[in-house]
């Protein structure tokens, strides 16, 4: 029995389901009726994966980091998702979403967004496939990730700023999920993450699981087995990391280690770790853990990292943190950002903000020198240079 795979009712234990208001049902239920046939036609299956391969730029590399593993006491390998066209696996997921929506006659795609490479990946396939993109995106997420706002608009995306509440990530999806009452017929909501309503957050999870697919084939070439001890992913929605957990999920010999952003501490005030301060609770669709006060009110996260500063995780998260089936780890700004110039200076890398906590928490993991982990890296740093920049200036 597999049991961290979504239930018939959009269910991973108790966390997932649809919770929508009325004039949203029409939309939701086409795709959950429809979604399940069409990705599993040989048709589409051949397109994605030829596109995966030709235009993305798959299979991603699983790269052995040599003086990291010596600093560190254990093989550690890299899952490039950085070397995705794009620079992150944002772009496996709206492959996927693109060619559904094509298969549904949608005109007009619809994106939220937060570090931007989500909406950086879904203009990129709107451009490729030749539909309207509209992106929302946080006035405050548009200041900090201005160089993924102008990549947007090179590809003929409209980026709608949201002015609310904390104007990031939580207020992008919410004017994008308005967007899609008003406009039922035409539009299709293409999600980031493993978040929103059944079956967003196991149709994204799906596509991106080649990343854990890839992994297995990768490690069995190179080490002789396919499962690794330890696999360390970054955690806001998760949808890298549901990606790189899934086929490993039902192997309890693997380790999964889920890293939120601790922000500047988890009981700060100011943080985004959701699955140490956060109770269940609704959010954008589903239950899963959130941050909220004892009346049920969000409670605004924080991160240096676009990405993560999410108010909640996906319900697949929520369950396996739950069940102890991952572990969760919270990693500060300060923690990610001497991680991301630890990696630059040992293997010429420069990480994504977001990819970097991933990398800090081997500070606080439990390993042995034979180990091997899989971090995966989600995204390349470019997005995120101001904010090198900054640090740089106060050391």
């Amino acid at each position: 029995m597999n049991m961290y795979k979504v239930d018939e009712r959009g269910y991973y234990g108790k966390f997932g389901g649809a919770y929508i208001p009325e004039l949203l049902h029409p939309c939701v239920e086409e795709l959950r009726k429809n979604y399940e046939k069409i990705i599993s036609d040989s048709g589409f299956k051949k397109e994605f994966e030829n596109l995966l391969k030709d235009y993305v730029g798959r299979p991603t590399p699983l790269y052995y980091a040599k003086r990291y593993s010596k600093h560190y006491g254990a093989d550690i390998y890299l899952k490039r998702e950085d070397l995705c066209h794009t620079g992150a696996h944002k772009v496996n997921n709206t492959i996927g979403q693109i060619l559904l929506a094509q298969r549904l006659n949608k005109k007009r795609i619809i994106a939220e967004t937060g570090a931007g490479q989500h909406g950086v990946a879904t203009a990129t396939v709107c451009a490729l496939m030749g539909l309207e993109c509209i992106v929302y995106m946080g006035k405050k997420d548009i200041q900090r990730q201005a160089p993924n706002v102008k990549r947007m608009k090179m590809l003929g995306a409209e980026v709608r700023p949201a002015l609310s509440g904390s104007q990031t990530l939580k207020d992008a999806t919410n004017e994008a999920i308005r967007d899609w009452i008003n406009n039922p017929a035409d539009t299709h909501y293409i999600i980031g993450s493993v978040v929103g309503p059944h079956p967003y957050p196991e149709m994204v999870a799906r596509f991106q699981s080649v990343i854990s697919e890839e992994m297995k084939r990768q490690l069995m070439d190179k080490t002789g087995r396919s499962n690794p001890d330890i696999i360390i992913a970054c955690v806001g929605g998760g949808s890298n990391a549901a990606g790189a957990f899934y086929h490993y999920l039902n192997d309890q010999e693997t380790r999964l280690v889920a890293v939120e952003a601790a922000g500047l501490g988890i009981h700060s005030g100011e943080t985004a770790a959701t699955s140490v301060i956060g109770s269940e609770g609704i959010i954008h669709g589903s239950r899963t853990l959130l941050m909220q006060t004892p009346d049920g009110q969000i409670v605004e996260p924080y991160s240096i990292s676009a990405g993560l500063d999410y108010p909640g995780i996906g319900p697949l998260h929520a369950h396996l943190i739950s069940s102890g089936r991952a572990e969760a780890i919270s990693v500060t700004d300060e923690d990610a950002l001497k991680a991301a110039f630890e990696l630059a200076a040992q293997e010429g890398i420069i990480p994504a903000l977001e990819s970097a906590h991933a990398f800090a928490a081997l500070e606080q993991l439990e390993y042995k020198q034979e180990d091997t982990i899989v971090i995966n890296l989600s995204g390349r740093g470019d997005k995120d240079l101001a904010a090198f920049s900054q640090y740089m200036e106060s050391l």
